[in-house]
């Protein structure tokens, strides 16, 4: 009796087995043993999953755990497989599609107030009133003050065409006043700035490599080859890189026809070339590439192809060193698996992916500050090349591992450097005073209409006494000597502070390029034709 009842119980155990036994060899036969591998990992992790639920002391978000542990299998892989929780989606990606619905401010947080530095030309905000040294105090009724920045960010953005009411405290005013904003979409420009540096010379700064990056480029170039350029700097220090594609295209206007960019392989991923179309329409003007310890990905791909191919010089420090390709891989929640699936090549074949170790590889990401106390910004006898040496086009020997090593080294200056200077600048202390000292004078320097007037009003300003001052009254004692001998730093970091406050970037970077020694070398190299590599004398 009691067998008979069972009868039927084992009857579909043993069609179970039957069916997990022959998925088993019909995968092992057909060499997919990973995929065996994976789902019994799978079956593992679900039963562990299953324990702590059941049985742990105390009660458990098994959600909130998986989402802890997702970041921290991709560290095992490499420094660069990331994951993305669903609610960080639209923020991660916002950089690269270049654009964004919001209202279109640039604000700080003084003290705890939400204070507009600048009102973006012909957004929202500025057709609905809003004004640079508007104090924001709240939004739709809830109040900005105390908020941090991604806070106040999330109130500020919406869908477009939604609206936002804002209480706002306007400088001479008593009483706050009201403003309803209807949110739009703000552009996001990976192209900071771009302006004829002396007469012939073009200047581009690249912040990033997004999805409009390559037509913003060629906007540049356009407007000022109508303004009589003859030669141009691209700027990528500090560009940590983004989309392959959009540097594959910019670098593809410098090249003849059938020249190697890049390519990619990796192990799933079968080797892939990239080559120039001959269709660039800038293939002849004399370039070159800035690059620092902040240039990474794609801006590596960028320097790397005009390097090996031998089109124009590369002038700064070493770069970064990121050779691994990511993949975005959305999961069913909204989540966001960035992948590295393959490694990216420049045309002499090396890779620059420097050296890792996998897990929580803390040498890695503090490689910048390792470099510093190695010396590497200020000599390049510092810096150990790493792996095998490879050829140029012209036969130039390059190296792959651990960045690009430009053509031409620039170092660090730090002849004005003192301990008082660096205690200003990693407190926010200078920042600070420009900003204060910018809404104090809001209306004088909003009439000086150049760079150059902006500069000679603020050289009798005495601006470094009245930071001393103010610094004093914040923590940071006077030092005299030091202050002496920082003084014309000071000086200079304040005034391109204030103009950026008042004018933007463009400006800023107009006025800061007399003093920047990577930018005079690269001046230099194009005054004495010096743009186009030579190949090596043969001995």
């Amino acid at each position: 009796m009691n067998n008979s009842r069972l009868m039927p119980l084992w009857l579909s155990l043993c069609v179970v087995a039957g069916l997990l036994l022959g998925t088993f060899y019909t995968r092992f036969f057909a060499g997919d043993r990973l995929s065996i591998i994976n789902v019994e990992g799978v079956g593992k992790l679900n039963y562990l999953l299953q324990i702590i639920d059941n049985q742990y002391v105390d009660t458990v978000n098994i959600n909130d755990l998986i989402e802890k542990t997702m970041p921290r299998v991709l560290a095992e892989l490499d420094p660069h497989s990331t994951y993305i929780p669903a609610e960080q989606t639209e923020e991660a990606s916002e950089e690269l599609r270049g654009s964004f619905s919001g209202i279109g401010v640039r604000f700080t947080v003084q003290g705890d107030t939400v204070t507009v530095m600048n009102v973006i030309k012909g957004g929202p905000s500025e057709r609905g009133g809003l004004q640079a040294g508007d104090r924001l105090l709240s939004a739709d009724g809830q109040t900005l003050i105390g908020l941090d920045n991604s806070q106040i960010m999330k109130m500020l953005k919406g869908p477009e065409g939604t609206k936002v009411e804002l209480s706002v405290l306007r400088r001479g005013q008593k009483r706050p006043l009201s403003y309803t904003i209807t949110r739009g979409e703000i552009p996001v420009q990976s192209i900071e700035a771009y302006f004829i540096l002396n007469e012939t010379t073009g200047y581009i700064m690249i912040e990033s490599f997004g999805e409009t990056t390559y037509a913003e480029m060629l906007m540049a170039l356009t407007e000022m080859s109508l303004q009589g350029m003859e030669s141009l700097i691209i700027d990528l220090r500090g560009n940590r890189g983004g989309y392959l594609q959009s540097a594959v295209q910019m670098v593809n206007e410098f090249l003849p026809a059938d020249r190697l960019i890049v390519y990619t392989e990796g192990r799933k991923s079968p080797r892939e070339d990239v080559r120039s179309n001959g269709r660039g329409s800038f293939q002849q003007l004399p370039l070159v590439v800035l690059t620092d310890e902040g240039s990474a990905s794609a801006s590596e791909i960028f320097a790397g192809a005009i390097q090996d191919n031998d089109r124009g010089v590369v002038v700064g420090r070493r770069s970064f060193g990121k050779g691994l390709v990511q993949a975005p891989i959305e999961l069913n929640d909204g989540s966001v698996v960035r992948l590295t699936v393959a490694r990216y090549y420049t045309p002499s074949g090396r890779c620059i992916q420097r050296s890792y170790t996998s897990g929580e590889d803390k040498d890695y990401e503090n490689d910048w500050m390792l470099r510093y106390e190695r010396g590497e910004f200020f000599s390049a006898d510092s810096i150990k090349q790493e792996g095998p040496a490879y050829k140029t086009r012209l036969g130039r020997e390059v190296y792959g591992g651990g960045g690009i090593m430009p053509d031409y080294f620039v170092p660090e200056d730090t002849t004005l450097f003192t301990s008082y200077y660096r205690e200003a600048v990693y407190n926010g202390l200078l920042l600070q005073f420009a900003f204060q000292f910018t809404d104090q004078h809001r209306d004088e320097l909003s009439r000086l209409e150049t760079v150059d007037k902006l500069a000679a009003w603020l050289g009798n300003q005495r601006l470094v006494e009245l930071f001393a001052t103010y610094a004093d009254h914040n923590g940071l004692l006077r030092r005299n000597l030091q202050l002496r001998q920082s003084s014309p730093l000071i000086e200079r970091n304040l005034t391109a502070s204030i103009i950026y406050n008042i004018s933007g970037q463009k400006e800023r970077l107009q006025y800061i390029s007399q003093w920047d020694n990577t930018i005079i070398k690269a001046l230099q190299l194009i005054e004495q034709n010096e743009t186009v590599p030579q190949a090596p004398s043969k001995q």
